[in-house]
């Protein structure tokens, strides 16, 4: 399902990684400036690695022998990061939308109540991010990123800035996601325990 091998110049040292896999959550764990961010956005098309290719549900993103680099909007990548990044003058309805509202009718796989329903956030709808806790900003991020019906959903250590309570409370709304939409993800932590709550499948950097 994912077919990696990749050479990225980041400056102060290149960094080679291959990684294959048919899971359809694979977990990628590593220090802090080891470079799992640079990967997710490799794959996502935000930079280009220098050699390499880019495989994902056998259909080639990037292959620079064969000159193959799509774009950004054509791999369709669903981000959540560890900060949500939600638009702060919109409302969580509003957010959810954002992608959605970017994509043709006959490509989207899911109706926002599905997904409302999914992440319990049916009360949340017409908050504001900044009266948004951090486990309901990162819900909100991952409905965002699910209505956008991604070939590929990467989470960039999406719960590192929350406590381990709140941690507990959103992990399952990630196992769901993951049984019920069956999009595949690659989840990037430096926290083991996390990742092994999603997947058994670890790349190590």
């Amino acid at each position: 399902m994912i077919d990696c091998h990749i050479r990225l110049n980041l400056g102060k040292f290149e960094l080679e990684q291959s990684f294959k896999s048919e899971q359809n959550v694979v977990g990628l764990f590593g220090a802090s400036g080891s470079g799992k961010t640079s990967i997710l956005h490799a794959i996502a098309g935000l930079n280009t690695p220098v050699s390499g290719w880019i495989k994902i549900k056998n259909q080639t993103w990037f292959d620079a022998e064969r000159k193959v680099n799509l774009k950004p909007q054509q791999r369709r990548v669903g981000l959540v990061f560890q900060d949500a990044q939600l638009f702060p003058h919109m409302n969580v309805m509003q957010n959810l939308l954002f992608g959605y509202k970017r994509i043709q009718p006959d490509s989207r796989r899911f109706a926002p109540d599905y997904i409302v329903e999914l992440l319990k956030l049916n009360h949340l709808l017409s908050r504001m991010p900044t009266k948004l806790s951090g486990g309901e900003k990162q819900r909100v991020a991952l409905g965002r990123a699910l209505l956008y019906s991604p070939n590929l959903l990467l989470l960039d250590e999406p719960l590192s800035a929350l406590d381990a309570a709140h941690k507990q409370e959103i992990i399952p709304f990630f196992q769901k996601a993951q049984q019920e939409t069956a999009i595949p993800m690659l989840y990037v932590s430096h926290d083991m325990g996390e990742i092994k709550q999603l997947t058994q499948q670890v790349w190590l950097l």
